[in-house]
């Protein structure tokens, strides 16, 4: 850490209310959004308490002080159901640490935007899952997450980034991407490219779906890849959904989708081999039984049944937003090497296609769970 950002991150460390000194601060998670750091310090009784300290991507978040009443609002009201439900909200929940002044985020001197929460302990998070009966596990820990929340107003949470899963503007984004070609990459990704505009109709669907009343606006997550929900470090049970900056209104189907494309598939985001980027059809029968339960029944036959459109249409978006970032020069996503946002598109891309040859099989694994009354309507 630099002199300047170290200067930085002690001022945010000086105006959060932690409990006792800091003794050590470190880099922490795989995050490709927010910086993170793990903050350990020693209480007066010497016992060590572990906390983590964020600062916020502004440039992405433009709002942040109704973003961290978003934030904080689910917790509280996810504190609620939990007490409601006897159980830990310590461990069950997000606990965000105030500042010294009492507000739940600080600004630094440079403008920046910093935020704590309490660390949970005995829990871990996988980028990469290898157990089907784990993806199990997640599937029905996003499905909580959604039940716990169905009583929530949709209406009433800002949208921390606006049309953030509304495919047609993104795909409206993209064609513009591609006639600006800024960063002048336009002739090593024409595949891609076509790939993306021979399925422009898949980007309208859900939406035309919902503005017909086919489909429910929900509480969302917006970002359900396996790594933002904490696991027990023994029984691999979901204990905690984390990482509430995109939470929104919107469809049940995006946080499916984006499970499914993150978890059901053994390849890292930005997989070379494309060999190793497929759908795992144990993975995504695993994580379907899954949300299926944890959601226990609060879902339509219409979002039940477009499922795996869920999947597949968030899976090209997720591929179409690469490729754009790609073709404006990597200036979205953090990246570590040149063509990394081109590695991350042809994963995606890859999956799509993937689905589409898998398609009638999706679709009877989730018939089979319904069929099974797992979903008692």
């Amino acid at each position: 850490m630099h002199d300047e950002c170290l200067k930085i991150t002690i001022e945010a460390l000086e105006a959060i209310n932690f409990n006792g000194e800091i003794v050590n601060v470190k880099s922490f998670g795989s995050g490709i959004i927010n910086d993170t750091f793990l903050v350990i310090c020693k209480n007066n009784e010497s016992k060590e308490e572990k906390y983590i300290l964020q600062k916020i991507n502004h440039s992405i978040f433009k709002n942040v002080e109704k973003l961290m009443e978003n934030y904080c609002n689910v917790c509280d009201y996810l504190k609620e159901v939990v007490k409601r439900n006897h159980g830990d909200i310590d461990r069950e929940t997000i606990t965000v640490i105030p500042t010294k002044e009492g507000k739940s985020f600080f600004k630094d001197s440079l403008g920046n935007y910093w935020r704590a929460i309490k660390f949970i302990s005995n829990t871990i998070t996988y980028d990469v899952l290898e157990s089907a009966n784990d993806f199990y596990k997640a599937g029905k820990a996003f499905g909580q997450f959604q039940n716990m929340l169905s009583e929530y107003r949709a209406e009433d949470l800002y949208e921390s980034i606006p049309n953030f899963h509304n495919t047609r503007e993104r795909f409206k984004t993209f064609l513009s991407a591609v006639e600006n070609n800024k960063a002048n990459r336009l002739d090593e990704v024409r595949a891609e490219v076509n790939f993306i505009l021979e399925r422009k109709n898949d980007t309208s669907i859900l939406l035309e779906m919902y503005e017909r009343g086919e489909l429910p606006l929900r509480v969302t997550h917006n970002d359900t890849k396996i790594s933002n929900i904490l696991m027990d470090a023994e029984t691999k049970e979901g204990i905690c959904v984390i990482d509430l900056d995109t939470i929104m209104p919107g469809l049940s189907l995006y946080d499916f989708g984006d499970a499914i494309r993150s978890g059901a598939t053994h390849a890292l985001e930005d997989e070379k081999d494309l060999n190793k980027v497929y759908v795992d059809l144990e993975f995504f029968e695993a994580f379907t039984k899954g949300f299926l339960e944890g959601t226990n029944s609060i879902l339509t036959e219409n979002e039940i049944a477009m499922l795996p459109m869920g999947a597949k249409v968030i899976t090209l978006e997720q591929g179409i937003r690469f490729l754009t970032d790609y073709l404006d020069g990597d200036v979205y996503y953090k990246t570590s090497y040149e063509e990394q946002n081109l590695d991350r598109t042809r994963t995606q891309l890859k999956l799509v296609k993937d689905m589409e040859l898998k398609w009638d099989k999706l679709k009877c694994i989730v018939d089979k769970y319904v069929l099974n009354n797992i979903v008692e309507r």
